[in-house]
């Protein structure tokens, strides 16, 4: 099955993931619908545990299956990834869409060299013999920032910072300049000077290779500075989407402005108090109808513990799930 170049780089269309637990059904994943561009940074916001990991899982078929259930479509190129053979999927995996995973101490195998880990996907997506795979995944080494590249070519994980493994993982990730980049919460553990360094690396091969990059996080400072558009996410659902800039400008979801007022800002006088969102995020197993943050809105009303809103188009490309947006709460 080839794929088509002309077709959008990504198309998701209605991504669910079930799991199916003794407990009962778990909604990991619910209608997630979104397309994305060549060379743009799209972010994906939410609290943890509402689905953001497992969503980009299920985009490389990374979910087993079963006990999990993949239904939807995800285009990719014209080519629905969920229909293509495990041989064909695991020659999409690193060679086309490639994923920087939330922890690289457990993501890279501690018995083999960092060297041989990135050479090894070169061999087998490139046709790079060994010595040309080693010189490549030396000159990676280099380009990701790492001092000494011929040193740590020959050491193991353990022999590395954190912020040297993560570099690793975005080597091996970059590797074969992958068309797109899934980036799963990519500075988690790491302190606020290295999570700089990480993430302008991130935009630094953005902008030099034209990668398209998936930024997962629950920062939404990250996504602030380095994303074009952003999807909030809750309890499996997309609940807000728009232009970063709209975003924080105009955000209408109860759950988007929660969030945002629950970031300190440095220029907020000492009176000022952070929003708290009250309650916790429901559990997702045996989620049933209505709007799944009806219990934690100061907005809800009859209607939405019965009713799942849809997810509607307020104005040109901002989108909002909720019955009662609130706008005017939003602009003051």
């Amino acid at each position: 099955m080839s794929l088509d170049m002309d077709a959008p780089l990504l198309s998701v269309e209605n991504l669910k993931t079930y799991f199916h637990l003794r407990e009962g059904r778990l909604k990991a994943v619910d209608g997630v619908s979104f397309q994305m561009s060549r060379g743009e940074i799209l972010g994906m916001v939410g609290e943890s545990g509402c689905g953001k990991s497992v969503c980009a899982h299920s985009l490389l078929r990374l979910i087993k299956t079963p006990p999990a259930q993949l239904s939807g479509k995800i285009l990719f190129r014209g080519t629905n990834l969920l229909e293509v053979s495990k041989a064909r999927m695991r020659r999409i995996r690193g060679r086309h869409i490639s994923m920087i995973f939330q922890d690289p101490t457990v993501s890279l195998n501690p018995v083999l060299t960092v060297g041989r880990q990135i050479s090894e996907a070169l061999i087998l997506h490139q046709g790079f013999s060994r010595s040309r795979a080693a010189a490549r995944g030396r000159e990676l080494l280099e380009m990701v920032g790492i001092p000494h590249p011929e040193k740590r070519y020959r050491q193991y994980a353990f022999q590395l910072s954190g912020g040297m493994r993560q570099r690793v993982m975005i080597a091996m990730a970059l590797s074969c300049q992958p068309e797109i980049l899934l980036a799963d919460e990519p500075t988690t553990s790491l302190d606020v000077t290295i999570q700089a360094q990480i993430l302008e690396l991130i935009k630094e091969m953005n902008g030099r290779l034209g990668t398209a990059v998936l930024l997962i996080t629950h920062d939404l400072g990250v996504v602030a500075g380095y994303t074009e558009r952003v999807m909030v996410v809750y309890a499996g659902k997309i609940v807000e989407t728009a232009s970063t800039k709209t975003i924080f400008k105009h955000p209408w979801h109860p759950y988007t402005l929660g969030l945002m007022g629950a970031v300190p800002h440095m220029q907020a006088n000492q009176e000022a108090h952070l929003v708290n969102i009250r309650g916790t995020p429901p559990s997702l197993i045996g989620l049933g109808e209505g709007c799944a943050f009806y219990a934690r809105c100061d907005y809800a009303d009859e209607r939405c513990q019965k009713e799942t809103p849809a997810l509607s188009e307020l104005e040109t490309g901002h989108f909002v799930r909720c019955f009662n947006p609130e706008r005017e709460e939003a602009a003051s």
